[in-house]
């Protein structure tokens, strides 16, 4: 399954190498009346690479990354004048002669970008009009409209697909709920698929156009038909409402011999959240520490960067492979509050933690620091720019892979544990079996408090 698209969006402080933010010129092409383009004014864009997750009415933005992009120039390159004949036919004949009312050049221009992104297969890559593309930026304060569940699509067998289109061989599943949302409190579980929304399908529709489908605002209701491994599909009742995702949650295990430390999201403010709680257990005396990451779609790349290096000193934390095969490491920062290799570290991943908690996984998995112990994770290794248009919305694209420090690319694989925890068909309230094992394995007896 792959992660769809994100419902908050998160303004880093600082880029990946801990400059300020950089911005670029963005020349966006106008059309003279005669069909050609003419030079725009330039503006001010920022990129920002994405994995997803549901929700609401904003972009959840499940890994950043300020990319690079050159300065473009607009309008139709020469040795490209003949394979664009048909375009610019095409739209001087609509302009000049369709005669079924009035003409809105925007929307021409703003259909032939998402044509071009579509025409790409990718469902990571999308075009978002102007009003869709402010109300992903409505997200930044962490609040969201929705029903707080992140989704993605599998194929007909069940295995991670980058399908763009739902079908028989495409389907949408939930990858995990978020803690305290509606979804969660509705009993929705990784894994479940969603086979139709208020009673009408999805063949045929995009991953996109069924999020629109399923987010909406605060006291509206939605209705989901699930379909469950080894059941009859039933129909579940969601009533949306603003969702605050917490992102790090901690607490003191097997008699404050273990701090326990869970990220439910990769944000600048959660990396400092884990740098804090790190400090905090190291202070207190405590040597063993376990990073939860279970259900965890991601977040900025470069706070994902910044949590790997609270354990790992030194050296690349994973690798950024662009479009033309150059492949640029991204090392660990200096100071990290756990680095020191007495420090015992165990990693919990399930096929719910997707890119940034891959990132961070597959970094304390290369390098030796850490033992991995749950599920494969999701497998998601592409990074996404989101660049916006001046006065047309924006777009998300692919524009690299990452790799892990060992340069593997888990991209539909994921990353296996080092020890796997095959989860029981029903867990008892208040049990938790891989926190049991990760406990078990740093030597200590299992005695959890009821919340996990």
């Amino acid at each position: 399954m792959q992660p769809s698209d994100p419902d908050r969006a998160d303004i880093p402080s600082s880029g990946p190498d801990g400059s300020s933010p950089q911005m670029y010129d963005s020349p966006i092409a106008a059309v003279t009346p005669g069909g050609r383009p003419r030079r725009g004014r330039p503006v001010l864009g920022l990129a920002v690479a994405v994995v997803a997750i549901l929700a609401g009415s904003a972009l959840f933005a499940s890994g950043f990354a300020l990319g690079s992009r050159d300065r473009s120039q607009p309008g139709t390159p020469a040795n490209d004048d003949a394979l664009f004949e048909p375009f610019w036919n095409t739209y001087q004949t609509i302009v000049g002669r369709y005669a079924g009312g009035e003409v809105d050049k925007s929307k021409l221009v703003q259909g032939a970008i998402k044509g071009m992104i579509d025409a790409l297969g990718d469902p990571y890559s999308s075009y978002l009009s102007p009003d869709d593309f402010q109300q992903t930026l409505q997200g930044i304060s962490g609040q969201f409209e929705g029903i707080g569940a992140e989704i993605g699509t599998v194929d007909a067998s069940g295995k991670t697909s980058d399908c763009a289109t739902l079908g028989p061989t495409c389907r949408l599943v939930v990858i995990a709920p978020i803690q305290g949302s509606p979804a969660e409190k509705a009993g929705l579980r990784p894994g479940d698929v969603v086979a139709a929304v208020d009673g009408a399908g999805l063949d045929g529709l995009t991953v996109d156009g069924t999020r629109d489908r399923i987010r909406g605002k605060k006291g509206t209701d939605v209705r989901l038909t699930i379909e469950r491994e080894g059941g009859a599909p039933f129909d579940v009742k969601i009533t949306r409402d603003v969702i605050q995702q917490q992102e790090v949650i901690t607490k003191d295990l097997a008699g404050g011999t273990i701090g326990y430390i869970r990220v439910t999201g990769f944000s600048p403010s959660a990396a400092k959240g884990v740098h804090d709680a790190l400090v905090k257990d190291v202070q207190g005396g405590e040597k063993k520490i376990v990073l939860d990451l279970r259900g965890n779609p991601g977040g900025f790349v470069d706070a994902a960067r910044d949590i790997a290096s609270e354990f790992i000193a030194s050296g690349p934390l994973f690798w950024q492979e662009d479009a033309q095969g150059n492949k640029t490491p991204t090392n660990a920062k200096p100071g990290g509050a756990a680095t020191d290799p007495s420090i015992k570290v165990v990693v919990l991943i399930d096929r719910g933690s997707a890119s940034a908690s891959e990132i961070v996984a597959g970094a304390l998995h290369d390098t030796h620091r850490a033992t991995i112990v749950g599920e494969t994770s999701f497998g998601k290794g592409t990074v996404q720019e989101w660049t916006p248009l001046e006065g047309a919305g924006g777009f998300r694209l692919t524009i690299a892979k990452w790799l892990t420090p060992d340069q593997t690319w888990i991209h539909k694989k994921g990353i296996a544990p080092d020890v796997a925890v095959e989860l029981p068909t029903t867990v008892q309230p208040g049990e938790d079996p891989v926190l049991e094992r990760a406990v078990a394995l740093l030597g200590a007896k299992a005695s959890l408090p009821k919340a996990a």
